[in-house]
């Protein structure tokens, strides 16, 4: 029997309905819920990031939801240290964590316990990249990476100056490009007994409930939340005002377009992602694939398939 620690995942596109299904397997399998999302993790930031609240939690506990202020910077490494520490003390309790979110890259990243080298005060190299971008763009900072690292430049999108800068961070400090040191790094055995489910549905009822989601977050006071967090400092150059939901309304805050033209900028650039989404998780290895239409959108059944799979770790 084996050693190693189970861990589950339950992923997929945005808004496919990821948060109800896991309350009721953690209930279930005596379960605990780590986010995976680079962005409920921000304190302030619940309509925008379509964050859980306490009664949708139903008890269960949630780590890695509310802890960071928006001022702060959360990536990969973060999200690692932060899970690990959450899973020791799940583990304590004779419980199993699930890793519940739609961030394929931090997923990834625990999974297979990846190595981004050795993490000193890359600061300077990451400021004069940041000063580069501001005077001459994302776009000229993406096609240096296409030069120097094409494989990332296609998985990276020109807008994610966050990521274009770590390739190029990486790139100058060891010389070889970060995509050729993650398909390493992928390669790896998993230090955990894990199952990886993706849940999935038709893509134009995924997109019909973005838009659906969308207009709720607006109903709900989404332009109230982003005006809050713009008079207390929170400016578009921070990377959690880069969320999707937040640099759009910023700018309608701010007067560069109107609250039509940024309400379909939201919709539009969520329907990316979860195509993007979709893109990474067809690429990874060991993936449980869920399509909903196959269980007749019935969670009962589809639970029952993820416990009987479960069972067998």
């Amino acid at each position: 029997m084996s050693q190693k620690n189970k861990l589950i995942v339950l992923t997929g596109p945005t808004a496919v309905g990821k948060t109800a299904l896991s309350i009721s397997l953690a209930k279930r399998i005596g379960g605990e819920i780590i986010s995976a999302d680079s962005m409920q993790v921000y304190k302030y930031m619940d309509i925008g990031s379509a964050k859980i609240t306490k009664t949708e939690m139903e008890g269960i506990p949630h780590h890695l939801i509310d802890v960071l202020h928006p001022d702060e910077e959360f990536h990969v490494f973060r999200f690692q240290e932060l899970a690990k520490e959450a899973m020791k003390g799940i583990y304590e309790r004779g419980h199993l964590p699930i890793l519940v979110g739609g961030t394929g890259f931090y997923i990834q990243a625990l999974v297979y316990d990846i190595a981004f080298g050795e993490e000193k005060d890359h600061s300077a190299i990451r400021e004069r990249w940041e000063k580069t971008a501001r005077e001459k763009g994302n776009g000229f900072l993406h096609e240096y990476l296409e030069k120097v690292d094409p494989d990332s430049a296609k998985a990276i999108h020109p807008n994610n100056q966050k990521r274009i800068i770590r390739a190029l961070e990486f790139y100058e400090l060891n010389g070889t490009p970060i995509s050729q040191h993650n398909q390493l790094e992928r390669q790896k055995e998993s230090p955990y007994d894990f199952y990886y489910f993706v849940l999935n549905d038709d893509r134009q009822l995924i997109y019909q409930r973005i838009d659906q989601r969308v207009d709720e977050m607006l109903a709900k006071g989404l332009v109230e939340e982003v005006r809050t967090l713009k008079e207390m400092g929170f400016r578009k150059d921070m990377v959690s005002m880069q969320g999707l939901g937040y640099k759009e309304i910023l700018s309608y805050l701010d007067g560069e377009c109107t609250l039509d033209e940024a309400v379909y900028l939201i919709k539009r650039g969520t329907r990316h992602f979860a195509k993007r989404q979709l893109t990474w998780f067809k690429r990874e290895r060991d993936v449980i694939w869920i399509e909903k239409k196959t269980f007749s959108y019935d969670n009962n059944k589809i639970l029952n398939y993820m416990i009987e799979k479960i069972d067998k770790l």
